[in-house]
């Protein structure tokens, strides 16, 4: 192993460009999962450069990795997208409140 000098470098560059973009668009759109959207990716390149610098990867091994993440990021998000969620009735709205009285 060596050093990742020029991987952290690109991981902060393209986490300052994230920032920048999800503050746009938060302040567009306010909301709040467009930022958190962005973040994540920026942390998932920085995660994928840094693997490949640190552990001196070629091609074939960083395809692998990057089709294994993304098939595990595939099933977590089936699996929590199907999840289902009983209302809570102590954080009802105030319209849902009064429609039910």
């Amino acid at each position: 192993m060596k050093s990742a000098d020029w991987s952290i470098v690109l991981g902060i560059i393209t986490f300052i460009i994230a920032i920048c973009f999800a503050t746009y668009y938060y302040l567009k759109y306010k909301k709040i999962s467009i930022v958190v959207f962005c973040l994540s990716i920026a942390t998932y390149i920085f995660a994928v450069f840094y693997a490949w610098d640190v552990f001196e990867l070629n091609k074939n091994w960083i395809l692998l990795m990057l089709t294994i993440s993304t098939i595990i990021m595939i099933f977590i998000g089936k699996y929590l997208s199907n999840m289902k969620f009983k209302p809570s009735k102590t954080h009802t709205s105030l319209k849902q409140k009064n429609e039910e009285n």
